[in-house]
């Protein structure tokens, strides 16, 4: 509990919790991240309670541990630790750090109230905490006027814990005999054929999640998890056998790793940061899908100095953005935006989509893609890109699809080059 509060102390500061968590052990991760991903989904909850039981703001490490502690409270009937137990933990963690050292009681008598009014609320037969997503105001502002009918559908979608969903590599194995697999280790899972009209050949969602080292096969390259609306991509860009390939803003890898499943291409994967193209390889390898046919680059997609001047067939483009429809997998995701990062991204967005637009032949296609609800990000884009480049010919895409329990949120526009 005290790692978790530590963690979720960095988010506050603008850290994002997956480089928090990447420094943890692998016995402690898991743990933390489940304690600090309800805390985050919590928030706005928790800090209500805090105000309503303690009459003095305390110090932000005293409110970092009383939020994770209150999270646990939150799962109503389904509470997965009992009352005492949270109770002596968080007093307990409160010893193990110097600057919360002088709150065991106070942590102690918040929390013992607050275990008191949630049994109350749930002898009373509903769920505690109706919209537990935390947004900044701007967030919701902007979701509000998206979306005036559903944004409080998508605030309680992106509160839950998001299903664990596969893609079975099918170099290796058909989806139904990888389900198979599963089911002899005892591993209920489900196809899921299709989302916003496309066939998804090969998607799983497990019934519950499980480590990745429980999967069958999983360290030599039979499944990789990745988001049933990522699936989308390498099917829309349709890659075939002697295409090159470019995958722009590539890492960690996933959508590389789905292209080269998908047909036998040759494939520039193009990452700017030098710690996440690392991971490109390492994904790639134990898919067994690192050959001579691919190239890992270091470079800015939006210039062109990385680039050898030969053009591409098909271009992917899953560029830079909020990241705002993939917050029930990144639950710090609102707390690490600010209103003003929109328009930086689009304007990001912008010059990456026009370089590229550069290094794609005559009747080549480009898939542009953003794991982002906001239409600033979106349609938007692909409306601007549309009207700037007379010979970019729209083609048939999904567009934005919202998140639901069994995709994140993501937007899609396929264009055609119609002339030089």
């Amino acid at each position: 509990m005290t790692i978790a509060a530590q963690a979720l102390g960095e988010v506050m500061h603008g850290r994002s919790l997956g480089e928090v968590l990447d420094q943890l052990g692998a016995h402690e991760r898991p743990i933390v991240q489940s304690l600090t991903f309800d805390a985050l989904r919590k928030w706005n909850g928790s800090q209500e309670l805090i105000k309503e039981f303690v009459p003095k703001t305390p110090p932000p490490e005293a409110t970092y541990l009383l939020s994770v502690a209150i999270a646990l409270f939150m799962h109503g009937n389904q509470q997965a630790y009992a009352t005492h137990t949270i109770v002596d933990q968080a007093v307990e963690a409160c010893g193990l750090y110097d600057k919360t050292l002088y709150a065991k009681g106070m942590v102690n008598a918040v929390l013992r109230k607050v275990s008191q009014k949630f049994q109350a609320i749930v002898d009373q037969g509903y769920a505690p905490d109706p919209i537990s997503m935390y947004y900044p105001a701007w967030w919701r502002a902007n979701l509000k006027k998206t979306y005036p009918k559903e944004w409080q559908a998508i605030a309680h979608q992106q509160a839950q814990r998001a299903l664990l969903i596969l893609r079975v590599n099918t170099r290796q194995y058909t989806r139904e005999q990888y389900q198979a697999m599963l089911a002899q280790v005892g591993i209920a899972s489900k196809a899921l054929d299709a989302l916003a009209g496309v066939s998804l050949p090969a998607a799983l969602i497990l019934d519950e999640a499980v480590p990745v080292s429980d999967l069958p096969e999983f360290y030599s390259g039979a499944v990789s998890v990745q988001d049933s609306g990522a699936q989308l991509a390498a099917i829309l860009l349709d890659p075939k056998a002697g295409d090159l390939i470019l995958d722009a803003c590539a890492a960690p890898g996933g959508k590389t790793a789905h292209l080269l499943e998908w047909a036998d291409a040759d494939t520039v994967a193009l990452e700017i940061d030098k710690d996440r193209l690392a991971r490109i390889g390492g994904n790639l390898d134990r898919l067994r899908l690192h050959t001579d046919k691919v190239q890992i680059v270091r470079g800015d997609a939006s210039q062109s100095s990385w680039w050898d001047g030969k053009l591409f067939d098909k271009i992917l483009l899953d560029a830079p953005c909020s990241a705002s429809g993939i917050v029930a997998r990144h639950p710090d995701i609102p707390f690490l935006r600010r209103a003003s990062d929109i328009a930086q991204l689009q304007q990001k967005q912008r010059s990456i989509l026009a370089q590229t637009w550069q290094m794609l032949k005559t009747n080549g296609t480009l898939l542009y893609i953003t794991c982002s609800i906001f239409p600033e990000e979106g349609e938007e884009q692909a409306k601007w890109f549309a009207a700037e480049y007379p010979n970019a010919l729209r083609l048939s895409a999904p567009g934005q699809i919202l998140p639901t329990a069994t995709n994140d949120g993501f937007y899609y526009a396929l264009f055609k080059k119609n002339g030089p």
